[in-house]
């Protein structure tokens, strides 16, 4: 497909050779939706206008605090450096409150059939009201051997993440071998519901097409919700798992970054960075993150990446449908 901005998407999917180091992430997509405009010929849309970009470019470049001279694309470094930090883990304050599994049975009618509304990397999830009146998904998490002081510590470090790009946990569950996380309502489904059809459900159709502004606002607010993970959380966060059906699309079109692995943002970093089992989704993986299951925040942007073929094109990462040689989405834009 010749019209493809192939040189914009592949500086972000080979993210260490960009040139522009100092560009943000958001900044760059935005450039990518601007150039397949130009292509195809589309009618102007406010958001891509080139003062439009230059100002979102003036937000805080997209950088690690390290010298210039050791960052590739977008400012993240060539190689990252894994450290173990022998300190000892210390839970902060839990910033949500603690809900009960009696209350969490009243919200779900027990967790029944009715109030399930999908099932997500790491357990079912479940529709339900909190007692503040606020929508919630209640995800009812797989069994796991992990020490609860560990899981209560992850949980402390989510609770404070406060992005508007990134989807807010709510609450809280731990009884005995039972975990449970609350968080907030995405009424208008994910991403790949709106571009492929409900995950899971056997013919199901796309929803209403999206415009180009809507594209490029998403777009775009996913790529600050990646900011605030890898450079503004503290500790950073590694998503692991970026793609469509993890981005949450809410009222105003604003989305939001989901469903992340806590167990994943152990205190060790050797454990975090460096993992067995790689996760993660087929089609969305970076070529060295899948070989190797080596992480680093440039696993995600390789991720983002795609998402953005996705937007551009309409096409799932991985569609064996089509002829050999075509169903892979990356391979098939290059």
């Amino acid at each position: 497909m010749s019209a493809l901005p192939g040189k914009r998407i592949q500086s972000i999917l080979n993210y260490v050779q960009v040139a522009n180091s100092d560009q943000t992430l958001q900044t760059h997509s935005l450039y990518v939706f601007a150039d397949f405009q130009g292509k195809r010929n589309m009618s102007c849309f406010s958001c891509c206008e080139e003062d439009d970009i230059h100002k979102a470019s003036g937000n805080g470049s997209f950088m690690a605090n390290t010298p210039a001279s050791n960052t590739g694309g977008y400012g993240y470094k060539a190689r990252e450096a894994v450290t173990r930090d022998p300190r000892p883990v210390t839970i902060q304050p839990i910033a949500i409150p603690a809900i009960t599994v009696d209350e969490l049975k009243e919200m779900t009618d027990n967790f029944s059939m009715k109030s399930l509304i999908g099932e997500g990397s790491y357990g079912r999830v479940y529709y339900g009201i909190l007692k503040s009146g606020k929508a919630a998904a209640i995800k009812k998490l797989d069994s796991s051997k992990q020490p609860e002081q560990e899981f209560l510590a992850q949980v402390s470090m989510v609770s404070r993440l406060k992005d508007e790009n990134v989807v807010q946990l709510l609450g809280y569950c731990v009884d005995g071998s039972l975990r449970f996380l609350a968080y907030e309502y995405a009424s208008n489904g994910s991403l790949h519901d709106r571009l492929h059809g409900k995950k899971g459900v056997k013919g199901a159709q796309p929803g209403p097409v999206l415009s180009w502004t809507q594209r490029v606002k998403i777009a775009y607010g996913a790529a600050k919700g990646l900011e605030y993970l890898h450079k503004k959380a503290h500790p950073h966060i590694i998503h692991r798992d970026i793609k469509s059906s993890n981005l949450l699309l809410f009222d105003d079109d604003v989305a939001k970054i989901a469903d992340f692995d806590l167990s994943n943002q152990a205190p060790d970093a050797t454990a975090r960075l460096h993992s067995t089992r790689v996760l993660g989704t087929f089609g969305y993986h970076a070529p060295e993150y899948a070989m190797t299951g080596t992480l680093s925040s440039k696993s995600d942007v390789y991720s983002f990446g795609v998402i953005l073929l996705e937007l551009l094109t309409g096409r799932k990462p991985v569609d064996h449908t089509l002829p050999r040689g075509q169903q892979s989405l990356v391979t098939w834009t290059r």
